[in-house]
């Protein structure tokens, strides 16, 4: 899908292919591709990189133009499982225009970001400061959700709550190594800002981007250090529940045995005591209950005791 811009009154206005500085390539089609290659002179295998997820950062330098792949968080879905995964954008800059090529459709242009604009080198610019506060926006995602898996981690006996934190855990390590890949991009740019003509204001922007990646590495670091520090703790809370859930029911098992016993006690096909009793069905119940009170007094001092020595 092909979508074109112009700038008018500092702002970009989607407009016809005429006269356009900026082209926006989604998720291109064969002929798209074609067209790339042939009348914009692209090279295949840049051009591929800048769809494939999997492909490193870097910047080349061609005859027409610059051509830099750099990575952004991807959209997330439920299909994802907590697993927040990256994906390459294409930024290809000419003297005349800027071409964009990305595989997935992201709102690239919204916000304030884009509403004062002076040239396509400075949305070139901007669309990298873009990936940083995407990047940063789905930190904090991460975290509220690591929140919420934690609360429900202090209750569960389950291992899927423990599964969605690994989860969310190789996602920072995705985010840390494509955020320090994104760096290096950012620290050649600057190191060619007179190749790339670039003006002073643009070389003061080209700083806070290299600034806020910075920070984003950092933030997103802390969070994963934090994450892989505390997981042995919520593995043991995980399996301490268990215990707790296994001893409940052990208390049970055993008050429903003793009761159990009695009554079968009194009723094997021998001869047994009250046999002919005509309120033997009442004892046999009482003397039922009486075990049940038994045993359920004798647990109580045992765990009274126990929390004691727990608390000394």
């Amino acid at each position: 899908m092909l979508k074109t811009f112009q700038i008018s009154g500092n702002k970009l206005c989607e407009a016809e292919e005429g006269g356009t500085a900026v082209w926006l390539f989604i998720g291109p089609s064969d002929e798209e591709k074609k067209r790339l290659i042939g009348e914009f002179k692209l090279d295949e295998h840049t051009l591929n990189s800048a769809l494939d997820p999997d492909e490193p950062a870097r910047l080349e330098f061609e005859p027409e133009h610059l051509a830099v792949i750099f990575k952004y968080p991807k959209n997330y879905s439920a299909q994802d499982q907590f697993l927040f995964k990256v994906s390459s954008l294409g930024l290809f800059l000419f003297k005349d225009k800027l071409i964009i090529i990305m595989k997935d459709d992201i709102p690239l242009f919204e916000g304030k970001l884009f509403n004062h604009i002076e040239s396509f080198r400075q949305v070139f610019l901007k669309v990298i400061y873009k990936s940083i506060s995407h990047f940063m926006g789905h930190l904090r995602v991460i975290v509220m959700i690591t929140d919420e898996i934690e609360r429900k981690i202090s209750i569960s006996t389950e291992n899927r709550y423990l599964l969605n934190l690994f989860s969310l855990e190789k996602s920072l390590v995705y985010y840390l190594n494509a955020i320090n890949a994104n760096e290096v991009v950012f620290g050649k740019i600057k190191n060619n800002a007179g190749r790339i003509e670039l003006s002073p204001h643009d070389i003061e922007f080209l700083d806070d981007i290299l600034i806020e990646n910075a920070q984003c590495y950092k933030q997103a670091e802390i969070y994963s250090n934090i994450l892989a520090s505390l997981m042995d703790a919520r593995a043991s809370i995980v399996s301490n529940n268990l215990n707790i859930l296994m001893k409940t029911l052990n208390v049970i098992t055993i008050s429903i045995m003793v009761p159990t016993f009695v009554v079968s006690a009194f009723s094997m096909n021998v001869g047994i005591p009250m046999a002919r009793h005509p309120n033997a069905f009442w004892i046999i119940l009482l003397l039922a209950a009486i075990s049940v009170g038994g045993v359920t007094i004798w647990w109580f001092f045992i765990l009274r005791s126990l929390h004691k020595n727990n608390k000394f």
